[in-house]
């Protein structure tokens, strides 16, 4: 394989349409177990209707294990708009763009990334509108599914400080985060 460009890399995440893209070596990303405490609790609905949720995706200290074995990660940033701090459609439909986004850019470079790289993005997988989990049958599409951060315990916030990237990008806004990693 002939060697990653970083910038080649952060150049194709702005094509695709991410507000911004920062590189971050693996052993800097915070992990926390604490996180996949926020997915048993249910906060956002899916603990347990979803292959690549909690708890179908797997032991937290197994999948934190798995992001220490990576070298590198391409952290990825959707900002968007709100009309004011309640618009959850806003919210729900810029989710769904930077789930989009991830999906895109990860069917792009999964080729020129060495094999066994991982892409996670915010918020779940949301490929299907209703995860073949909830009927009892395997991943409809396992190429396309996708994991979230929290399910491998990255704590999002802490990670991106130590990026050029900010969490907080203004009144009126939400910011979505995905990850891509891989090593040499």
């Amino acid at each position: 394989m002939e060697t990653i460009s970083f910038t080649g890399l952060a150049a194709e995440a702005k094509i695709v349409g991410f507000s911004g893209a920062s590189f971050i070596f693996a052993k800097d990303i915070v992990l926390s177990r604490e996180f996949r405490d926020a997915c048993v609790s249910n906060r956002c609905g899916m603990y347990g209707k979803c292959y690549m949720c909690p708890p179908d995706i797997g032991d937290i200290d197994e999948l934190i294990t798995i992001v220490q074995s990576y070298s590198y990660g391409l952290l990825l940033q959707t900002i968007a708009p709100l009309e004011d701090s309640y618009d959850f459609e806003g919210m729900q439909a810029a989710g769904e763009k930077h789930t989009k986004q991830m999906r895109k850019l990860w069917n792009i470079l999964r080729e020129a990334l060495p094999k066994g790289s991982l892409c996670l993005s915010g918020g779940g997988c949301r490929f299907c509108k209703v995860c073949a989990k909830a009927t009892g049958e395997p991943c409809r599409f396992p190429q396309e599914a996708l994991s979230s951060l929290e399910a491998y315990g990255v704590n999002v916030s802490e990670t991106v400080a130590k990026t050029s990237l900010k969490y907080i990008n203004g009144q009126n806004t939400v910011t979505y985060f995905g990850l891509i990693l891989f090593n040499d």
